[in-house]
């Protein structure tokens, strides 16, 4: 099997998914920078010019970060990064999809129109940066009243996928110099354990 990988958020999702299954595969790098995606070749592998692309031994190819982490998923032994049984499989996709709506949604909607790189790809609305930037504090504040609880991942007590969707967040976060608010004292404390997983560097 092999990766197309670049510095982008959603592969290093996946990297980070592999680490912590403690599995490999071969990484292939796209520049991004230099349109490396919207080459005719790369487009017959995906139409969507998109990142990571996973292709398997026998010729195909699977897209989207999630989908290719969920085939690793049942290739590789170790940690159940999607659950242990049905119940706790329903609430990591639940959390997962959760994180992706309402903090990568949102970080992403503030890079998006507000970064040159995508100026040519999406007709860009600065004035909505700013109505985003408010939204992720509220959502930064939702997270840290679910998370009062006390439990130490975002889907309970073992670390899963959607840790790994959050740390994305983080690293988006980072990019975009926004950093999640100090009031939102359970997310921080989430924050601080994330950041010491080896996954992290992915």
């Amino acid at each position: 099997m092999k990766l197309y990988n670049s510095a982008a958020p959603n592969p290093w999702r996946v990297r980070a998914y592999l680490m912590e299954k403690g599995a490999s595969v071969s990484l292939e790098d796209v520049n991004i920078q230099d349109g490396g995606t919207r080459t005719p070749e790369f487009l017959k592998i995906n139409s969507l010019g998109g990142l990571p692309v996973l292709e398997l031994d026998d010729g195909r190819f699977l897209t989207e970060s999630i989908a290719i982490c969920r085939y690793l998923d049942c290739q590789f032994e170790g940690p159940a990064l999607f659950g242990v049984d049905p119940y706790d499989q329903g609430l990591v996709e639940m959390w997962n999809r959760r994180i992706e709506f309402e903090i990568i949604g949102t970080l992403a909607n503030i890079a998006k129109h507000s970064f040159g790189y995508f100026a040519d790809k999406i007709e860009q609305m600065p004035e909505f940066v700013e109505n985003q930037r408010r939204m992720l504090v509220k959502k930064w504040n939702w997270l840290d009243e679910e998370l009062k609880d006390g439990r130490p991942f975002i889907a309970g007590n073992n670390f899963s996928i959607a840790d790994i969707t959050g740390m994305m967040g983080l690293r988006i976060s980072e990019f975009i110099e926004t950093a999640v608010p100090e009031e939102c004292v359970h997310v921080k404390k989430w924050e601080r354990a994330v950041r010491g997983r080896a996954s992290w560097d992915a």
